[in-house]
């Protein structure tokens, strides 16, 4: 198989390092890890076919050397653990992802993956999934601003010649994903609470994510938009009630909105008085309480056909 340069964004991130990790052993890859603030993984440092550079996408002229050469760009990096989204998201969302593309545009890249998911269609369910719309009006800021940089990507490739695709993503699963490591946290010590409402949530291991990521950079043919997903049908509740459980802890507590919202209002009080990430905040909230859910036929058509793990309840061992 022919040798691909793939650029990586948000390298350091959670789900970039994630791809990384995966890639990081595969003969017919060379790696570009794209960093900011944070560093890359120690074992990722010394490896002879990956290569680091810090860059700033606020400053389009940093990301010239990194994208040379570069047949793939997957796209993680954003800003998510912040107060007040709706200041902050037009630009570290749209704006710095309107940059990406310019310079990779420029440098000739054949292929952009943006890494989205299906809260950009609004309110989903198994009944009547995501399938693909880019005209819905999601409430959330982190959703609206995702759905604009994916309008961004379609746009500009099909005026420029490159495949454009975009992977909406349910939740990733498993340990060492920030998230679901700080629900069992929060769980152990009592803390974690959910709302009572009923959330549809489309879900998907780590494992079987990274393998759809990987389908979707060496598949030639790989193009539009994706939803990957498992087969499992479970609301948010019913996820979080097994998985800490699984794990000998606490179930979480069913509390009231305006509960949650509260706690969630003290954590971006804290974030800002203390320049400190926020674990919560209340469009966090907003885009949670919205059931998600895609139509997944095209990934299983043409990315991914035999899932290593149908559900999370195959994947209890993951936890």
């Amino acid at each position: 198989m022919q040798l691909q340069r793939v650029l990586i964004t948000g390298a350091a991130g959670n789900l970039g390092n994630l791809l990384a990790q995966h890639l990081k052993d595969n003969e017919t890859v060379e790696l570009n890890l794209l960093t900011h603030k944070k560093e890359v993984r120690e074992n990722l440092k010394s490896l002879p076919n990956v290569h680091l550079f810090k860059a700033d996408l606020a400053d389009k002229e940093t990301l010239t050397e990194a994208l040379e050469g570069v047949d793939t760009v997957v796209h993680f990096a954003g800003v998510l653990f912040k107060a007040h989204p709706e200041k902050f998201l037009p630009v570290t969302n749209t704006l710095y992802f309107s940059n990406l593309l310019q310079i990779a545009i420029k440098q000739k890249v054949k292929k952009i993956i943006l890494i989205s998911f299906p809260h950009v269609e609004g309110d989903t369910n198994p009944d009547n999934p995501a399938r693909g719309s880019l005209d819905k009006k999601p409430i959330s800021y982190h959703a609206n601003t995702r759905l604009e940089e994916e309008i961004l990507l379609f746009d500009r490739c099909r005026k420029n010649g490159i495949q454009a695709v975009s992977l909406r993503v349910g939740m990733v699963y498993g340990s060492g994903i920030l998230m679901i490591d700080a629900a069992q946290w929060f769980a152990k010590h009592y803390l974690l609470g959910v709302w009572r409402k009923p959330t549809f949530i489309h879900l998907i291991s780590k494992e079987d994510f990274v393998l759809s990521v990987e389908s979707a950079i060496k598949k030639p043919g790989a193009q539009g938009i994706y939803h990957i997903g498992d087969d499992g049908i479970q609301t948010l509740q019913e996820f979080l009630d097994e998985i800490t459980t699984y794990r000998g802890n606490k179930k979480p507590w069913r509390m009231p909105v305006w509960m949650i919202m509260t706690a969630a209002t003290f954590f971006e009080w804290i974030s800002l008085l203390w320049n400190v990430p926020s674990p919560l905040t209340r469009d966090f909230i907003k885009i949670g309480m919205v059931s998600y859910y895609g139509d997944t036929s095209r990934m299983k058509e043409e990315l991914l056909p035999v899932l290593k793990y149908p559900t999370f309840r195959h994947g209890m061992e993951t936890f």
